[in-house]
């Protein structure tokens, strides 16, 4: 099983030059996505990156300066992206459309533009190598051990004028046999709670968020407010609220992840289920007046950071079918909607009772131990699929989360 992580590396620019030469080839990498980017919009379908290669290497090359790898980086890059728009435009949540970059960031290949040699960054500028010191090394010193692999990683200037190095890497940890196992964990994510978990011996806790809901009930009202408005500097507001609200709900996430994996170790569960929840905003019909809440929930993010923080922690994670786990009872299996009504849970044949978000939870940690009872009778294991963008940024979230 592989671990990945990114790690956020701090540099230390030199004075005048060392800046200009990280500024310029930000800006040029940009530039060259743009002009790609045209290409393939003018195809007026994704096109594979090795023929855009074909038609963009040249002119990126020769008129933007761009070194090989990053010409290279660039189509793969925007190749990857058109792809995704068009499984976006599949599922009718996107238009085929010109899709532009902002020179914020640079990506590099491992062993071709960019080398790490202790405490010092070599990357490939437009001007040639030039090497810079890495400011919190001895924060990040474990993955620099030999047992990690390091992976594409990107070069991005933040908001703070000051550059950083995103720095992707991975390793292969034990694979727990799920076969083997015998204390599970269920955890239902929602919007009443952030997260609810229960495990095998019935053990229960519920991760509220804090004041997630309140905030962002003001930020919607805001939002809203500035999109009557229109204007011009409405637009900018909105762009910056959208950036913090972002940042807030990243954090949050964070905290309660962590704190789900903890409660996971301190009851000794070794395998964690949570629904596959693909496809759940196309899938769902919600209110009008509740679609913000619903399209902007970050769900599937909560699963990431909870999936790569029990990694971490040798906890294998599986993902079960979401089908009837807020409507099925627990104790006789009888599906109905009339079952639940708001955050209660009521079977309206056997009557049992029970917080509706619970009942949830507890179907999905009964789905994971016949996930498990499946496989052993299968006499294998099947993995699940891996998650390729699965972050970590090393900076402590500054946010309490209650429970």
């Amino acid at each position: 099983m592989k671990l990945t992580k990114t790690i956020v590396l701090k540099l230390r620019e030199g004075a005048g030059e060392g800046e200009s030469d990280l500024e310029d080839t930000i800006n040029a990498f940009a530039e060259g996505m743009n002009y790609a980017s045209e290409i393939v919009y003018r195809h007026n379908k994704p096109i594979s990156s090795v023929s855009l290669q074909k038609l963009s290497y040249r002119y990126l090359r020769d008129n933007i300066g761009l070194k090989s790898q990053m010409a290279c980086n660039v189509c793969r890059q925007v190749s990857g992206a058109y792809k995704s728009l068009k499984e976006k435009i599949k599922v009718k949540r996107a238009k085929w459309q010109l899709l532009t970059f902002a020179p914020t960031n640079v990506t590099f290949s491992y062993g071709r533009d960019f080398t790490i040699n202790r405490d010092m960054l070599s990357i490939t500028t437009l001007r040639g190598r030039k090497k810079y010191q890495i400011v919190n090394y001895r924060y990040a010193e474990q993955f620099f051990d030999g047992s990690w692999k390091y992976l594409a990683s990107k070069l991005v200037k933040h908001k703070d004028g000051h550059y950083y190095f995103h720095l992707s890497c991975e390793k292969e940890i034990e694979e727990l046999d799920i076969t083997k196992v015998s204390n599970f964990m269920g955890v239902d994510v929602g919007m009443n709670y952030l997260a609810v978990a229960t495990t095998t011996d019935k053990k229960n806790r519920f991760f509220r968020g804090g004041d997630i809901k309140n905030v962002r009930n003001i930020y919607e009202k805001q939002r809203e407010r500035l999109q009557k408005k229109g204007t011009r500097s409405a637009k900018r507001v909105l762009k910056r609220l959208s950036g913090r609200e972002k940042r807030l709900i990243r954090d949050i996430n964070h905290v309660v992840s962590k704190e789900v994996v903890e409660f996971a170790k301190e009851n000794g569960v070794e395998v964690i289920g949570m629904e596959d929840l693909t496809g759940i905003r196309e899938r769902t019909k919600v209110r009008k007046n509740q679609r913000y809440r619903h399209n902007s929930w970050a769900f599937r993010q909560l699963q990431t950071f909870i999936e790569y923080k029990a990694k971490e922690a040798r906890i294998k994670v599986v993902y079960v079918t979401p089908k009837y786990t807020s409507q099925t009872c627990p104790r006789c299996k009888h599906i109905s909607r009339n079952n639940r009504k708001g955050r209660e849970f009521r079977c309206e044949v056997c009557g049992y009772e029970l917080n509706a978000d619970l009942v949830g939870a507890r179907n999905i940690e009964e789905r994971t131990r016949a996930f498990r009872h499946d496989l052993e009778a299968q006499g294998c294991v099947v993995d699940q699929p891996d998650e390729n963008s699965l972050e970590e940024s090393l900076k402590p979230a500054n946010l309490l989360v209650g429970n």
